[in-house]
This record gives C-alpha cells, structure tokens and sequence, in this order.
C-alpha cells in the first residue's frame, strides 16, 4: 500500500479561498461557494493524499511565447531551490483549478481559481458596445 501524503494549505490558497468567495458573492450565487469546502475535504484532499501525482504537469506545458519560456525557467529554478524532485501540478476539479506544488511526502495547495476567475471580462473592457 502507498503512504499517504500530507497536505498543506499555503497562505495564498486561504487568500484564494477568500476572493472565490467575494466573486460567488458578487454574482449573487453563495450557495456554490458553500459546496467548495466540502468538496475540497471530501473529494480533492482525499485523491491528492492516495494519489499525488494525479494531476498534469504544469511545467510540461509547452511554451508558446519568451514570456511563457521565461516564467518557467524561473519557476523551475525556484523549485529546484526548494526540492530536488519536485513538480508542479494542476488538478481540474468541476469548477475550480487546483495549483499544488508536491515535495517528497507532501502536497501543497499554492492556489484555486474558480473557472469565472480565468476568462477575461470583455463587457467591462468594453462597456459600451
């Protein structure tokens, strides 16, 4: 059987907790925020304790512009500072995605954004058309 793996919340995930709140809020939809510890303690943190490398690579994802390139390089250094082996990973959940770094026995949730968080709000750029 495989050891479980502990996981730990990152300050910033907390933060991200609190603007997916504010953002539901505003769009007068709490009940859907009210899902998502549940979710997180029954579903997420289960699967990424069994199994944490389930979600994809994000350093994998190829890079499509100097900018993307230069992130990553940058990102890599700063985990390769931190842990030898590890990764970054994502984890698509229904409505969220999940960013967690895993590090030897542990995964840390870094961040979660839900999917309105991601798009771009064109009626605001644009108010008048």
């Amino acid at each position: 059987m495989t050891a479980r793996h502990t996981v730990r919340l990152a300050a910033n995930f907390e933060r991200n907790l609190a603007e997916i709140e504010a953002l539901l809020m505003e769009v007068e939809a709490p009940w859907a925020f009210d899902a998502l510890p549940d979710e997180l303690a029954e579903t997420t943190l289960p699967n990424l304790e069994r199994f944490p490398g389930m979600g994809r690579l994000f350093l994998a994802r190829p890079a499509r512009s100097v900018e993307v390139a230069n992130g990553i390089a940058r990102l890599t250094a700063q985990l390769g500072a931190l842990a030898k082996d590890g990764e970054l990973r994502e984890y698509v959940m229904a409505h969220y995605l999940l960013l967690y770094a895993r590090i030897e026995g542990t995964v840390y949730l870094l961040s979660i954004r839900h999917q309105r968080q991601l798009s771009f709000d064109f009626q605001a750029l644009w108010p008048n058309h």
